[in-house]
């Protein structure tokens, strides 16, 4: 059965500010799994300060700035569910990728569940187009992630539609089986490599 692309699917879009409230409504409450599939190889994290660090070529305070977040990345956590995120990725990877497996090994020793998986396992699920940035509250509703021009997240597409829910719940979830654990992950790809060149080296 052909899985509907989420832009297929009848959902509301939210604004940013709507999309957190939104989310917080049930994501601390939720007493089961949530999935989070991640898909692009770059993203624009705003302010902060880790991310400003690595961008400014400083990766060793960067790498300092993510461990002394921990209690802010903490509380970002769901308070009773499980978290399990799927990030894809592309070899060589981009700065922004290995700067954010660091933050996403971090949130996996706090208690997230994190696996890594190679684009090219992808094959046959992407023939109209990447696979979408997902957010999956199994049995209740998924938003659809949207992101502007410089990949930063500009709200998301709440979808209800239950069919399209448990199908993408499914796709997530096998997905994640075939993953790698993504401390391991970093541990063995990811710490050995060279810091990150930046635009601002670049220039």
């Amino acid at each position: 059965m052909k899985i509907p692309r989420p832009e297929a699917v009848p959902g509301t879009m939210l604004p940013m500010r709507e999309y957190a409230a939104d989310f917080l409504e049930v994501f601390h409450d939720v007493d089961g799994v949530i999935w989070k599939l991640e898909r692009a190889q770059t993203f624009d994290e705003g302010e902060n300060p880790s991310w400003k660090a690595m961008r400014a070529g400083d990766w060793h305070r960067s790498l300092e700035l993510l461990e002394e977040a921990r209690e802010t990345i903490a509380a970002d956590l769901p308070a009773r569910g499980e978290l399990r995120r799927l990030r894809i990725v592309e070899t060589p990877l981009t700065a922004y990728l290995q700067w954010e497996l660091h933050l996403l090994a971090l949130r996996a020793r706090l208690g997230e569940r994190g696996r890594v998986l190679d684009a090219g396992e992808l094959a046959g699920l992407e023939a109209d187009g990447p696979l979408p940035e997902l957010v999956v509250f199994p049995g209740r509703h998924m938003y659809h992630v949207r992101y502007d021009d410089r990949g930063a997240c500009a709200g998301a597409r709440r979808i209800d539609d239950a069919d399209a829910v448990a199908a993408w719940t499914a796709v997530v979830s096998s997905l994640y089986e075939r993953g790698e654990d993504l401390p391991a992950y970093v541990e063995k790809r990811v710490v050995p490599l060279p810091p990150p060149r930046t635009d601002a080296q670049a220039r």
